[in-house]
């Protein structure tokens, strides 16, 4: 995972939103959703009704 992805995704993990991630980073929601959804393919969460993915990512990838 790049060093920006795990930035996203640690943010993910304070609760933060796309938004919230972006302002923080200075990019766009758009980056953003674009470092998610790298996320979501390189730990092989698909999507699906029943789970959520960010929640998943968190768990899968703990910071450190």
């Amino acid at each position: 995972m790049s060093p920006r992805e795990r930035e996203v995704l640690a943010l993910m993990a304070q609760g933060r939103s796309n938004a919230a991630i972006a302002a923080r980073m200075l990019v766009t929601e758009k980056t953003v959703s674009k470092h998610s959804y790298s996320i979501f393919t390189k730990l092989r969460l698909e999507p699906s009704d029943d789970d959520n993915r960010r929640v998943l990512a968190v768990l899968a990838y703990p910071e450190g």
